[in-house]
C-alpha cells in the first residue's frame, strides 16, 4: 500500500527517523548542555481533537497535553463546514472525538493552494499540520498545511498513532509497569492460564478474549471504557482480532458497550 503520507508525516517525531510517531523524550541529545529548550518541544505530535480541547496552558503560556509541552501538531478529521474569507479559509473538522476550527491563511504565492483546495470539500477527510491557538479561552488550530486524505487507512493509522503517543506519556515506554503493583504478578498469571480472572471464568474463551478482558479490567480508562483500537495498539493485536474477542466477551455478558459499539467496559459482577 502506498498512501503517500509516510514521507510527509511525522516520522521525525521519535527522533532519528524512526518509523511511526511515538515520542521518545529521553532518546538522543534533545536537551542542550546549556539547559535550553529541548528538541521535543518543537517536535510534531499526532493528536485527536479531544486532546486539543483538554490541553492545558501554563502561566508561561506553554501548551501541554498529558503534561508534555506541544508546539507542532498534526491531526486528521472530516470537514464539516468551510468558510472562505479574503485572507483565510476556516475549516470545521470532526474526528469522532470532537470538532474544532482550523484556519488556513491564504498565500497567493503558494502554487499548491488551489490544487489542494479543489479536493478539500465538505464531508471529505484531510490532514492538518499546525499549532494550537488559544484566544479568550477559545481554541482553534492555525494551519501551516492542509491536504486531502486519499487513503482511508491514514485515518485509522493516525488514531492509533495518537493513542500510542498518549499511552507513552501517561503509562511510560512499552514494557514498563507490566508487573502487578501489589507484587502478585505470578499469581495473576497462574489465574489467567487456568482460565480464571477475578470473579470471571474465562476457561471457555479464546486467548485473545482473555487478554482483552484482562486489559479492560486493569487498563487506565475513563468512565466511557476503552475503544477497541486503543486496546489493539496497547496489546499489539490486530484490530479485527480484538473485535472478535469483544464479540465473545459481549455474548458472554462479561463486558458491555458504552458510547458506541466499539467502546467497551467490564460488567462488574455482584
Amino acid at each position: 500500500m502506498n498512501s503517500g503520507y509516510q514521507d510527509t508525516s511525522y516520522n521525525s517525531y521519535a527522533g532519528g527517523g524512526a518509523a511511526g510517531g511515538g515520542f521518545i523524550p529521553d532518546g538522543g541529545s534533545q536537551t542542550s548542555p546549556s539547559g535550553g529548550k529541548s528538541y521535543a518541544q518543537d517536535s510534531l505530535r499526532p493528536v485527536t481533537i479531544k486532546q486539543l480541547h483538554d490541553a492545558q496552558q501554563t502561566p508561561e503560556e506553554t501548551v501541554t497535553i498529558d503534561g508534555a509541552p506541544i508546539t507542532q501538531l498534526t491531526l486528521v478529521g472530516q470537514i464539516r463546514n468551510i468558510s472562505s474569507q479574503t485572507t483565510n479559509i476556516t475549516y470545521k473538522l470532526d474526528d469522532g472525538t470532537g470538532s474544532i476550527e482550523v484556519k488556513l491563511w491564504v498565500d497567493s504565492d503558494n502554487m499548491d493552494t488551489e490544487s489542494s483546495k479543489s479536493k478539500l470539500v465538505e464531508n471529505s477527510y484531510c490532514r492538518v499540520w499546525g499549532k494550537l491557538k488559544i484566544f479568550n479561552n477559545k481554541k482553534h488550530v492555525g494551519a501551516h498545511i492542509i491536504r486531502p486524505v486519499d487513503d482511508m487507512d491514514e485515518v485509522s493509522y493516525h488514531l492509533l498513532d495518537a493513542t500510542a503517543t498518549h499511552l507513552y506519556f501517561t503509562r511510560g515506554p512499552p514494557g514498563e509497569g507490566a508487573a502487578a503493583k501489589d507484587g502478585s504478578a505470578s499469581n495473576g498469571q497462574e489465574q489467567y492460564n487456568s482460565g480464571a480472572y477475578g470473579k470471571a471464568d474465562l476457561s471457555g474463551y479464546s486467548p485473545t478474549a482473555r487478554k482483552v478482558y484482562k486489559y479492560l479490567s486493569e487498563g487506565e480508562q475513563s468512565n466511557e471504557g476503552l475503544h477497541q483500537q486503543a486496546i489493539a495498539a496497547q496489546l499489539g493485536i490486530e484490530v479485527a482480532d480484538v473485535a472478535r474477542a469483544g464479540d465473545e466477551l459481549l455474548s458472554g455478558g462479561l463486558i458491555y458497550t458504552t458510547i458506541d459499539d466499539e467502546t467497551w467496559a467490564v460488567l462488574e459482577a455482584d
